[in-house]
């Protein structure tokens, strides 16, 4: 098995074509044919089924076609990392966002790393907490944002912004940072919510209970441009955190404010895993991370956030 067998397996199975995947590789077919057939013979399983739609990975190639992608990558990621380049900090970092966040941080991030950090090629990927999580666990993020999650043994989680859950309504509706609403009042309305299982929904699920409310679901999804879409069309109020909501209100498309009785909160923290060696770009992605994190709070650009401190949060943030 070697590493051209490795980028035709994956050429082939994103084009579903061997003639496509051939020209792509600037390979004659029956190359790009005999490596397939090759790395099939040495696995003892056959990785493709062939049909007149073309090529379609079977059960075990679609296990090995995961497992060469992570190969590769880290095979990119090692020859970035040791192309000497003098005292500049080189690499591949595969950084995850939050999607609430993704929007106030992403640009600002690409802009500070390529300017810091000329040498580290940025890769971002956005979610939500749960699927991020998966990802760092599966080693397909070298670091990532996730929220309510304290360190375990495989990760080490750096608290960064504690900040409140909002309603979110309608435009028409009036609501106002200056005036909290009582989550009674909001669980009256009928409510977009997040599908059940997400980590955003269990905290609503939670302040329901401690609020002794009984919500109104008109409509679950697991996008939060869902959410806000089916907001703006008036089909419900929603939960979400200020972040993911401060330019649709500074555009009058939606109207908010922060939650109240009880409060709901939700600490967002930078996670790397626990094991292994973190490479220097790894880490040099961190540092400029958690500055951007400052500066968008301490700019007032993230609403009702406040910045961890070892005592814990900032207060006047």
């Amino acid at each position: 098995m070697d590493v051209k067998q490795l980028k035709a397996l994956i050429t082939v199975a994103e084009v579903g074509s061997v003639t496509r995947a051939a020209e792509l590789l600037h390979l004659v077919q029956p190359a790009v044919t005999r490596q397939i057939r090759t790395l099939e013979e040495e696995l003892g399983v056959a990785l493709f089924t062939r049909t007149r739609q073309g090529m379609r990975p079977t059960e075990a190639g679609e296990i090995m076609i995961d497992r060469a992608r992570r190969a590769l990558n880290e095979l990119d990621r090692a020859r970035a990392e040791v192309r000497p380049r003098r005292g500049e900090v080189t690499g591949i970092v595969t950084l995850g966002l939050l999607e609430s966040t993704s929007d106030l941080l992403a640009e600002p991030l690409v802009s500070a790393v390529g300017a810091a950090h000329p040498g580290v090629e940025l890769r971002l990927m956005t979610g939500y907490s749960g699927h991020l999580q998966q990802w760092l666990d599966e080693g397909d993020l070298d670091l990532t944002l996730l929220y309510n999650l304290d360190s375990s043994p495989s990760l080490n989680a750096r608290p960064l912004v504690r900040e409140r859950l909002w309603a979110v309504a309608p435009a028409s509706e009036g609501l106002r940072a200056d005036r909290p609403v009582p989550f009674s009042d909001v669980a009256a309305r009928p409510l977009v919510m997040p599908a059940a299982g997400h980590a955003l929904r269990t905290l609503i699920d939670g302040a329901a209970a401690r609020s002794g409310s009984t919500m109104d679901i008109a409509a679950q999804t697991n996008a939060m441009r869902v959410q806000k879409q089916l907001v703006r069309a008036g089909h419900g109020w929603t939960v979400l955190p200020g972040v993911g909501i401060a330019e649709d209100v500074a555009n009058g498309e939606l109207s908010a404010a922060p939650l109240c009785e009880p409060d709901v909160l939700r600490s967002i923290v930078l996670c790397t895993p626990r094991y292994g060696r973190v490479p220097a770009a790894v880490d040099a992605v961190a540092r400029v991370l958690v500055r951007c994190v400052e500066a968008a709070v301490s700019q007032g650009r993230w609403p009702s956030a406040r910045l961890h401190t070892p005592d814990g949060p900032r207060a006047d943030a």
